[in-house]
C-alpha cells in the first residue's frame, strides 16, 4: 500500500470514530462497486444470445439481478461517455465532445462529491480519462492503456513496456507474461487493498479496466480459449464499405495505411477480444469472492458497464470511430447485489450510462443534483412500480460540429498516424466531423444530422444496419414518430445550467420523482396534441 493512501485512510477512520451516530447511519448504506470495462460491446455473452461463453460470472449476476438489454452510451468516445457516468449529463450539457477536453466538463456536482457528502470513502482504481484528480478521492491508483503503478515490480514494468511496443495493434502471438501482470488483475488487487482498509465507512470504488480496448492482446490460458475458427461471422466485410459514409471509408483506408495486418487478422482480433472478456470476467469473480470472504456481499451493490463499444471488425474496422452504429453505442449495464430484484420486463427498458449517476445518488440516500439529466433506475431495480413511458426510448450523439470532411478535402491519413510506429487514432477531425444524433425506440433506430440527412433501420430485421429505410413511404409513420421522439430528447437534454438567480420571481421547477418526466405528463404518451 502506498504510504499516502494508508495515511489518508487512517486519518479518515480516526475522524469518524468520534461521530458514532453518524457512523451507525452510514453503516446502513450499501457499499458500491462501479466496474467499468473499456470498449466493450453489448451482446457478447451467453445470457444475451452469443454462442461463446465469454462471461459466465456476469451472466450469473444478470440472472440474479438485472441486466438492461437496451443500454446505450451518451457518446461513443471514452472521455465524454465517462464524464456522463460521473455527472449524469449528456455531452451537449457537460460540453466535452472529444478526448482532449477533460478540463471543459461542466456540472453542478458529480457522483464522487455526492458520495463524499453522504459519508462514503471513495476510490479510483484503474483507468480515469476524465477530469478527476488525486485530491478528488480518498484512494487513487491510476492506469492507462499502456500501464500503471509498478511499485518496484520488474515484471509489471516489463509488461507495461510490452504494451507500449504493441502500438495498440492486434497481436498474432500469445502475450509472453502471466495473468498476474495484466492490468485487470493488478487493478482488482488495488481495489481489494482499498476495500480491506476502508474502515467502518461505506465505500464507493470505481474499478475501471482499460480492456478489452486495443491493443488486442491476451495471455495463456485465454489465448485461443475462443479460437479464430470458432468466431461467428461478422455482419459485413470491407466490400460493404461502399454503402457507408465517407468517414467510415476514410477510417478504413487510414487503418490499412498504418496497420495493414488488421483486416487479414480480423478473426484473431476477435479471438483475442473474446479471450480478454473472459479474463476480465474471472477478475470480477475474484473481486466478488473477496467481498464474500469479508462478509460484505449482502450490503454491496455491484454494477458493470462500459464507456462505449467496439466496431468488432465489421466493415473491416477495429476499435471505434465514425458514426453511431450499434456495435459502438450499445453497451452492457448490469446491477446485482444489495436491493436488486430480478425482472425480465425491467431488462427491456431503454437506459443510458447517464442514468448511473442519479441511480447511485438514490442508493446513497442523496438528492439528485440540479442539472442532472439521467433518470434514476433505483425503483426499477427494487421491483417498484415505474412509468413505462419514461424508459420507452433513449438518445445518443456524436460529432465535433461544423461540416463533414469529404473526399474533396483530400485529408491525408498521417494526421492520425504515429510516425514512431504502426499506431493510428481512429478519433480525429475526419471521423468526428459534423454532428449526428440518434434515437432508439422499439425495434427502430433513427439517425439524423445537421445537414438533414437521415438513416432509419428496423434492427429486428436488419441488426447490421445495412438497409436504410429513411424517407421510404412504407415506413413514414415510424419515421415521423422517431423524429418527434428525437426532438423531445434534444430539448430534454438542453442544459439547464447555469440557472441564473433562483428567487421568488425566477425558479426552475425540477423533477422530484427520480428525475423522471413521465409522471408530469398530462396527455398520455408523446407525441400528443396538448398545450401546457
Amino acid at each position: 500500500m502506498q504510504r499516502r493512501d494508508f495515511l489518508k485512510l487512517s486519518a479518515m477512520a480516526a475522524a469518524g470514530s468520534h461521530m458514532q451516530m453518524q457512523a451507525q447511519s452510514q453503516a446502513q448504506r450499501p457499499n458500491i462497486i462501479l466496474f467499468i470495462a473499456d470498449q466493450r460491446t453489448f451482446g457478447l455473452s451467453k445470457a444475451t444470445g452469443y454462442p461463446l461463453d465469454t462471461n459466465p460470472t456476469l451472466d450469473r449476476l444478470q440472472q440474479q439481478g438485472i441486466g438492461f438489454e437496451r443500454n446505450y452510451c451518451t457518446m461513443p468516445l471514452c472521455v465524454p461517455s465517462r464524464i456522463s457516468m460521473l455527472t449524469g449529463r449528456w455531452g451537449n450539457a457537460h460540453r466535452v465532445r472529444n478526448n482532449l477536453m477533460t478540463s471543459e466538463a461542466y456540472f453542478d456536482k458529480d457522483i464522487y462529491q455526492v458520495a463524499h457528502d453522504q459519508g462514503y470513502t471513495t476510490a479510483l482504481c484503474g483507468k480515469n480519462h476524465t477530469y478527476l484528480r488525486k485530491d478528488h478521492v480518498d484512494f487513487w491508483r491510476e492506469y492507462t492503456h499502456t500501464g500503471g503503478p509498478h511499485t518496484n515490480n520488474a515484471q509489471h514494468a516489463a509488461f507495461d513496456q510490452y504494451l507500449q511496443d504493441t502500438h495498440y495493434n492486434v497481436m498474432d502471438k500469445p502475450t509472453p507474461f502471466p495473468v498476474e501482470a495484466q492490468l485487470p488483475y493488478r487493478i482488482v488487487s488495488d481495489a481489494i487493498e482499498f476495500i480491506d482498509n476502508a474502515g467502518q465507512q461505506p465505500f464507493f470504488v470505481q474499478v475501471s479496466v482499460p480492456e478489452p480496448h486495443n491493443p488486442e492482446q491476451v495471455p495463456a490460458p485465454y489465448w485461443n480459449m475462443f479460437p479464430p475458427e470458432s468466431i461467428p461471422e461478422r455482419c459485413a466485410g470491407p466490400d460493404k464499405l461502399k454503402d457507408t459514409s465517407f468517414r467510415m471509408q476514410w477510417e478504413y483506408r487510414m487503418q490499412q495505411d498504418a496497420s495493414p495486418q488488421t483486416e487479414p487478422l480480423w478473426r484473431r482480433y476477435l479471438s483475442n477480444y473474446m479471450g480478454m472478456l473472459r479474463l476480465i470476467d474471472d477478475q470480477i469473480q475474484r473481486l466478488l469472492n473477496h467481498i464474500d470472504t469479508r462478509g460484505l456481499r449482502d450490503n454491496t451493490l455491484f454494477l458493470f458497464t462500459s464507456d462505449h463499444g467496439d466496431a468488432l471488425m465489421n466493415f473491416g474496422l477495429g476499435h471505434k470511430g465514425a458514426d453511431l452504429r450499434e456495435t459502438v453505442t450499445h453497451t452492457p449495464l448490469i446491477f446485482s447485489g444489495h436491493g436488486v430484484r430480478h425482472s425480465d420486463k425491467v431488462q427491456q427498458s431503454f437506459t443510458s450510462m447517464a442514468d448511473i449517476m442519479p441511480t447511485l445518488c438514490e442508493v446513497m440516500g442523496a438528492d439528485i443534483p440540479h442539472g442532472v439529466q439521467g433518470r434514476s433506475l433505483w425503483p426499477l431495480l427494487q421491483g417498484e412500480p415505474y412509468p413505462a413511458d419514461e424508459f420507452r426510448s433513449i438518445y445518443s450523439s456524436v460529432g465535433l460540429g461544423g461540416l463533414y470532411y469529404t473526399q474533396e478535402d483530400n485529408v491525408p491519413y498521417n494526421i492520425a498516424e504515429d510516425p514512431k510506429g504502426a499506431a493510428f487514432d481512429e478519433l480525429n477531425k475526419v471521423t468526428l466531423s459534423g454532428n449526428q444524433k440518434m434515437v432508439r425506440m422499439g425495434d427502430w433506430k433513427l439517425v439524423f444530422d445537421m445537414m438533414g440527412y437521415g438513416q432509419l433501420y428496423n434492427l429486428k430485421n436488419d441488426p447490421c444496419e445495412l438497409h436504410n429505410l429513411f424517407n421510404q413511404p412504407a415506413h413514414a409513420k415510424e419515421q415521423a414518430s422517431l423524429m418527434a421522439e428525437l426532438m423531445m430528447w434534444v430539448m430534454r437534454t438542453e442544459d439547464s445550467l447555469p440557472t441564473g438567480p433562483q428567487n421568488r420571481k425566477y425558479q426552475t421547477k425540477w423533477s422530484t420523482k427520480h428525475n423522471w418526466y413521465a409522471p408530469y405528463r398530462k396527455s398520455g404518451p408523446p407525441p400528443a396534441a396538448y398545450q401546457p
